[in-house]
């Protein structure tokens, strides 16, 4: 999936010499968090969004720095903060130079941009033209389009079954003694995960396998065999006084039984 098929093509944007109550109302009036914002020509210069309103004269915001943190700061920055909590213009608070994409780029490097650049917009170009912004809620959409294609996709039980092998076999937290069995669509899942984490990210990766329509789980995991100090309270030190004051062997040989079936099942996860 690119960009071009998740944007929304109808972008409302703002001058750069607009008044800042007019890109208010603009906003307020399409319900939108943000606008493009362009120059006399339509190349965009920068965004504006609800973040930009934070520090504000108007509301008592804005930053109040002591005679160090001024000097700290600098001249140029203190007058930049000063221009962003006090401008009447959109040009004078918006974000410059916003981090933008094209049409054609990835889904997954959409996503990664937003991640890194802490940004909940792009807008999508063609050229030097904004043809389309995605924003992180256009994302809800494109996923619910691709579970329902999924989810209606039919194969029969067999294709199921090596694609849900394949799915899960490969990975780092792949069970141990891995048994997959398919039935009308319902895929039923053996073997011991090293962790619950594990053993749900088998369950989903099944779920994402074209056709499934159920997983029964029934993988069990290292968190089934509780550690002998958490099972009986404490470590083999304090079983081993335990018996000197209670005189009772029997349970110190338990618990050594209890303490050999968890090296055991340690042994089987590294093993996997």
């Amino acid at each position: 999936m690119h960009a071009d098929q998740m944007m929304s093509r109808q972008v409302i944007t703002i001058g750069v010499d607009a008044d800042l109550v007019d890109a208010i109302k603009t906003m307020l009036k399409h319900g939108v968090s943000a606008l493009p914002v362009v120059d006399q020509a339509g190349k965009l210069v920068g965004i504006l969004s609800k973040s930009d309103f934070l520090r504000r004269a108007e509301i008592g915001t804005e930053r109040n720095r002591g005679r160090l943190l001024t000097f700290l700061a600098g001249p140029d920055k203190v007058a930049f903060d000063f221009k962003r909590e006090h401008g009447r213009r959109v040009g004078e608070i918006m974000t410059p130079k916003p981090v933008t994409i094209t049409e054609d780029t990835p889904v997954e490097e959409i996503a990664r941009i937003m991640e890194s650049r802490r940004v909940r917009r792009l807008p999508v170009m063609n050229g030097d033209k904004i043809v389309g912004i995605v924003t992180n809620s256009d994302f809800l959409p494109a996923i619910a389009r691709l579970v329902l294609k999924a989810e209606s996709f039919v194969q029969d039980d067999e294709k199921i079954r090596s694609a849900v092998v394949a799915a899960i076999a490969s990975t780092p937290w792949a069970p141990c003694g891995f048994n997959v069995s398919v039935s009308d669509g319902t895929v039923t899942l053996k073997g011991l995960s090293i962790s619950e984490n594990a053993r749900q990210a088998a369950v989903v990766a099944a779920e994402n396998v074209p056709g499934v329509k159920r997983v029964e789980n029934r993988l069990s995991s290292m968190a089934d065999y509780p550690a002998a100090e958490e099972e009986y309270g404490g470590d083999l030190v304090s079983l081993q006084e335990q018996r000197t004051h209670t005189g009772k062997a029997a349970g110190l040989s338990q618990a050594r039984e209890r303490w050999r079936v968890y090296d055991v099942a340690r042994e089987v996860q590294a093993a996997c």
